[in-house]
């Protein structure tokens, strides 16, 4: 299963869109936006891309409450976790956060196949060891925003756990 990966959107609304129809366009059957989306309507182009989609709030978060309301009223598309989310896509145990210390704390104890951060605006995967002796996969999409760096997102292939990091482009 193929599923996209952006972070840091910073309310860029035709950026985010821009990542996640080309994500979808190579086949990717989800979302995981791991924070800093600050406004709500920055979510709104992607009720029309129709993925399902995935959102942890970061430390901008803007307004939480019209956040959940437009999750809530998305039928589906949109499901607002909060401050982490712990799913399962493909089989495949995941966390998201935004945070890159929280992140690296959670690969390390093995519960997860895959760890998903933002904050650092700096796009990487790491096969991270942990204490039962295997490894977990440990992402950061970078920005898709485009601040302070090059704006990227990430297109994932959970079934080899492939992670291929992808430029903006506008």
């Amino acid at each position: 299963m193929k599923i996209c990966i952006v972070s840091d959107s910073h309310d860029r609304a035709p950026m985010l869109a821009a990542a996640v129809a080309a994500a979808k366009a190579e086949g990717a059957k989800a979302v995981i936006h791991c924070g800093d989306i600050i406004a709500a309507v920055t979510l709104r182009p992607l009720l029309d891309i129709g993925l399902p989609v995935h959102i942890v709030h970061g430390n901008n978060l803007g307004d939480a409450v019209a956040m959940w309301k437009m999750c809530a009223s998305s039928d589906g598309v949109l499901t607002y976790h909060g401050q982490d989310a712990d799913l399962v896509l493909d089989g495949r145990r995941i966390f998201a956060t935004h945070y890159p210390h929280y992140a690296r704390g959670l690969a390390c104890t093995g519960d997860y196949d895959v760890v998903c951060y933002g904050h650092l605006h700096e796009a990487g995967a790491v096969h991270q060891p942990n204490i039962k002796g295997t490894r977990t996969w440990l992402v950061n999409p970078g920005t898709v925003g485009g601040l302070g760096a090059p704006a990227t997102w990430m297109l994932a292939e959970l079934s080899q756990f492939e992670f291929d990091i992808r430029a903006l482009q506008a």
